[in-house]
């Protein structure tokens, strides 16, 4: 039975995640910050527990108790956090908000990563997938849709390069690294910063369907696109994709750093 780990299970995407590859007969590991398990889950899904990824010891956690568990096929890196930023007075930058982000984000999932390779839990053939965002796109961004938000954006653009990265140290092991934006979203996360209001417009899709179209995408993953920035579902959510890149463009879309 092929294996899969969620790294942030509980809600939004990572709870749909866990659900869609239990629907596919797939064994599930599953993280949560809590020291509980917690409800609402198909049974068989093994729950790791305190992992904690603005903690600098969440590679040794995870793989402490992992520890015995066959190498996996497929690491979802799902955690995040978005916390609104403008440049005014008023609602500037935030410290220890941005740290958290930058944490969560681009440093944790290094860490993460080489805590599995060292410890013999990816093989070759196994995908790593980490979810970023198109809002990491350092080319999407235009003044039409204006500045501000400040860590999301550019922990999403760190977490790219760090892929990138980690995709070339990995490509002598078989290990593919994917990078990408797996949809605009109906969840709380998007509603907490007040997006709800462009569910709509935006095309926003449930967690559910985002999860199917990236573990489709997950399951045909190759080392030919590792280390690369995709979009499974197109440009369709993408606001500033035909202002910058143009019209006619594919599905799945690959996207500008």
């Amino acid at each position: 039975m092929a294996s899969a780990l969620i790294i942030g299970a509980t809600r939004g995407l990572g709870a749909a995640l866990v659900r869609e590859y239990s629907a596919r007969s797939t064994s599930v590991f599953a993280t949560t910050r809590s020291d509980v398990a917690p409800g609402g889950f198909p049974n068989g899904v093994e729950w790791l527990s305190h992992i904690d990824l603005t903690k600098s010891n969440v590679g040794h956690n995870l793989t402490g108790q992992l520890k015995g568990a066959k190498p996996l096929d497929v690491v979802i890196i799902n955690a995040g956090r978005f916390t609104t930023e403008d440049f005014s007075a008023e609602k500037g930058p935030d410290w220890d908000e941005e740290l958290t982000m930058y944490t969560t984000s681009a440093v944790a999932p290094v860490f993460v990563v080489h805590g599995l390779a060292h410890a013999g839990l990816l093989k070759a053939g196994s995908r790593v997938v980490l979810v970023s965002s198109e809002a990491g796109s350092v080319a999407l961004r235009h003044e039409k849709e204006g500045g501000g938000n400040y860590a999301h954006h550019a922990s999403k653009a760190a977490l790219n390069m760090a892929g990138r990265l980690l995709a070339i140290d990995l490509k002598d092991e078989g290990v593919v690294v994917s990078i990408v934006h797996p949809g605009f979203m109906r969840t709380e996360m998007t509603r907490g910063v007040g997006f709800d209001k462009h569910w709509d417009e935006g095309g926003a899709v449930t967690p559910e369907e985002a999860a199917k179209s990236l573990v489709d995408w997950t399951e045909k993953l190759d080392m030919s696109k590792s280390g690369e920035y995709w979009a499974p579902r197109g440009p369709r959510d993408i606001g500033m994709a035909e202002t910058v890149l143009g019209k006619n463009l594919e599905t799945p879309l690959r996207l500008p750093w």
